[in-house]
């Protein structure tokens, strides 16, 4: 069993050869100051955090072609009432999947907290002939669907955000090369980093209609590489950004 950094590192989830036949997939985030207690920077219920930090490891772990098998979550604060509302904030995510995985589950019982913490780690498992990475080719266009969105810009009824579901759709697209969640580093910085690893380029259009440098928070919008116009049956909005071209 070893660590194949070679095939992606560029991505946020891990795959570890298990035989010859199947890797195991591993996405992990966490979420901090985001919450309802003292020195959270962003207020919002502990069930809002449990919801996105498990929806964007889902999201990873989706967009490779691996199902999801077990979750964990490391809860820095006390079990009742934070935990309890982080807990049900990622079986309800998991709901949206009909998935009903098993969870281990950790809290803080010594220390009194004020702030929230979350770490989530998903496990999956892909055949590497399903394998769904690295086959961006030139030719290919980027699109964006969803809209890059952070902090209390960020909610749940909002249609304009990326879901699990949504990446679910796209993995049965057959002409979708790569799926890529965009977090932290923003549209171009996931999207440049693609390409350079593949050893190909990109030509960015003129007068992008979304900020292609902010960050994305949870992964409200994802990333398709394809060689023909998307489309979808869901609501997200769907903006084709740049042109892939060999050196």
């Amino acid at each position: 069993m070893y660590l194949e950094n070679s095939i992606a590192p560029y991505r946020d989830v891990n795959l570890v050869t298990l035989n010859d036949d199947c890797y195991l997939a591993i996405a992990c985030d966490s979420c901090g100051g985001v919450g309802e207690k003292e020195k959270d920077v962003v207020k919002v219920s502990p069930y809002i955090v449990g919801r996105f930090t498990t929806r964007l490891n889902l999201m990873e772990i989706l967009s490779v072609g691996a199902s999801p098998k077990a979750l964990t979550a490391a809860i820095c604060n006390e079990h009742k009432p934070t935990g309890e509302g982080i807990l049900m904030g990622i079986k309800d995510e998991l709901k949206e999947l009909s998935l009903d995985l098993p969870i281990t589950i950790s809290t803080e019982k010594n220390m009194k907290t004020c702030q929230t913490g979350l770490g989530i780690t998903i496990i999956g498992l892909v055949k590497k002939q399903n394998l769904h990475i690295n086959k961006t080719k030139a030719g290919d266009m980027l699109f964006c669907v969803g809209i890059p969105k952070v902090g209390n810009e960020v909610s749940l009824d909002d249609t304009q955000i990326a879901t699990s579901s949504l990446v679910k759709e796209l993995l049965q697209i057959s002409d979708i090369h790569d799926i890529i969640p965009v977090g932290s580093k923003g549209i171009k910085g996931e999207a440049e980093m693609l390409v350079s690893f593949l050893g190909l380029k990109l030509n960015w259009n003129k007068n992008l209609p979304i900020d292609i440098n902010k960050t994305a928070g949870p992964a409200t919008c994802v990333l398709a590489t394809c060689p023909t116009e998307l489309k979808i049956h869901m609501q997200q909005p769907i903006f084709r950004l740049a042109t892939v071209y060999s050196n």
